[in-house]
């Protein structure tokens, strides 16, 4: 069974940004650019009848698109850096996304992320990684900021076991309220379980 999240797409110039800050880190597997993607909510496992009920409620998100800066580079794991990413300029039109996205899924049974919503995009995931190469790497580009892009969708992405990093495949995407978006956004008829288990 595949695992299951909602994200945002990063479009091609925002991609072509952070892929500018790949290199200069010892033990770093740096994310390919076409699996760049900002996690809104982690899933997980679920089985099919769980994935299409998520489907459908999140057919009733209803917020506006919007603009958002990706800006700043941060790591997780303090003591033992696990992997770098790109942060994201001050957004409540975010947050208000994901605090809706979250809480469809908890009503429908998904255990509640323990973890605070940071929103980031993973640049490297790291392996034995000094903390003063990591910390090198950060102040060297920590002025990093992208040009502003627009939100017009969110989506639901599955991956497949891995060592990470992808590969991600769009299930599903809902567009958001005012977004220009000329292509259908429900695959087909068929249900999501149905085609993830393909």
């Amino acid at each position: 069974m595949p695992r299951l999240f909602t994200a945002l797409e990063i479009p091609r110039e925002a991609a072509l940004s952070l892929s500018l800050l790949r290199g200069g880190l010892p033990g770093a597997r740096w994310i390919d650019v076409e699996n760049y993607h900002l996690t809104l909510r982690f899933i997980g496992d679920v089985e099919g009848h769980v994935a299409d009920e998520i489907a459908n409620a999140l057919d009733r998100v209803h917020r506006p698109a919007f603009h958002l800066t990706l800006s700043g580079v941060g790591a997780f794991g303090q003591k033992k850096p696990h992997s770098v990413w790109a942060g994201v300029a001050p957004s409540p039109e975010l947050f208000a996304l994901q605090a809706e996205i979250d809480r469809i899924c908890q009503r429908l049974g998904a255990p509640a992320d323990p973890r605070k919503f940071v929103p980031h995009v993973t640049l490297a995931r790291l392996r034995n990684s000094a903390p003063s190469d990591v910390a090198h790497y950060l102040s060297a580009r920590g002025n990093f900021s992208s040009l502003p892009f627009r939100v017009g969708r969110f989506v639901l992405m599955s991956s497949r076991d891995s060592v990470g990093g992808g590969p991600y495949i769009v299930e599903e995407a809902w567009p958001l309220a005012g977004a220009d978006l000329r292509s259908p956004m429900r695959s087909s008829s068929d249900s999501l379980a149905s085609r993830i288990m393909r």
